[in-house]
């Protein structure tokens, strides 16, 4: 696929996303599908599971692609792959609806959806791992039915675990996704099309989803938009570079399991209380209880609004995904 094909792609889910997440606001709101944005100070209420909207815009482009591909040569091209990453990130999508309005519990969020990409093992064209220092692994059926369903789960909840402020989880997924569109240009792999059109989508929403945010993505986004990159990941073989550009979320996950551990540990310690939320100064600042996540270690030791929070965290992962880019793995 060319690169104005992927340019197209990109633009036109994101100008049916802009059309269509302003609906979606209006209507959770009517309905009072909303929660709690616990950083204002006026505590408002903000509709939620904006991943709904996302998830119609990115199976709206596989319909119009397909219907208009059949009649015109648009140059637009669908591999087996992407259909098969279109059913995968419904997966994620649907247990993470679920999740939103009947809590599945953390375990369930952890080990179910690994069964969810099951269906890449019958299309991915390699079996092999390439490792710096090491070279290349055959592993065969032990990397298609273990190693690449364990790495789109854990990248998915990865996704879902680095969030909470406006705009940040969004933003972070477009960066992570703009990175292994070009990578993936650059080598010719597959999944293009399933990268560019969620990557638009994701753009339109998060014009919504930016501070202060209209609405958020909820587990229904954010499992969905981290299935997508740990599918983008794991099909285009950047196994190593796509850790490196994801190494922000994962010491965010280690940061919060040494902070499960000490709690275990020392059940007694007001230090290790599990807190989701902190609040905001009346200077607009955030106050946060800890520093055992990745996003409160800034506003724990110097005074920062949430939107230069989330601005670091877009730098940090940004330095990553440069690093990324550029290793051949």
């Amino acid at each position: 696929m060319e690169a104005s094909s992927v340019f197209l792609l990109i633009s036109v889910s994101f100008v049916l996303s802009m059309i269509v997440v302003p609906i979606q606001i209006k209507k959770f709101r009517e309905k009072g599908i909303v929660v709690t944005d616990y950083y204002k100070k006026d505590l408002r209420k903000v509709p939620t599971s904006g991943g709904f909207a996302v998830l119609f815009v990115f199976f709206l482009m596989f319909g119009l692609a397909t219907v208009l591909g059949h009649f015109f040569p648009i140059g637009v091209e669908i591999s087996d792959l992407d259909r098969t990453a279109m059913l995968v990130i419904g997966l994620f999508g649907l247990f993470g609806a679920i999740d939103d309005f009947v809590d599945v519990g953390r375990a369930s969020k952890i080990f179910l959806p690994f069964f969810f990409s099951y269906p890449l093992a019958f299309v991915m064209d390699y079996d092999t791992v390439v490792l710096p220092l090491v070279g290349e692994l055959d592993l065969g059926m032990f990397f298609l039915f273990l190693i690449a369903p364990t790495y789109v789960m854990v990248v998915s909840n990865l996704v879902n675990m680095h969030s909470g402020f406006n705009g940040m989880a969004a933003g972070l997924s477009a960066i992570l996704l703009s990175f292994l569109l070009i990578k993936s240009v650059m080598v010719g792999r597959n999944c293009l099309f399933t990268l560019s059109c969620m990557l638009g989508a994701l753009l339109g929403f998060l014009y919504y989803n930016w501070y202060p945010s209209r609405i958020f993505d909820g587990n229904v986004g954010a499992l969905s938009i981290g299935a997508a990159i740990g599918v983008g990941i794991v099909a285009c073989g950047f196994l190593v570079s796509g850790f490196i550009m994801l190494l922000p979320h994962t010491v965010n996950f280690l940061m919060y399991v040494y902070w499960r551990v000490m709690r275990k540990l020392h059940p007694e310690d007001g230090r290790w209380k599990l807190v989701k939320f902190g609040r905001v100064r009346d200077d607009g600042t955030l106050e946060v209880p800890n520093a055992l996540t990745l996003k409160w270690v800034l506003p724990y030791h110097f005074r920062m609004t949430e939107k230069q929070v989330v601005l670091a965290m877009y730098g940090l992962t940004l330095v990553f995904c440069v690093i990324g880019l550029f290793i051949p793995y």
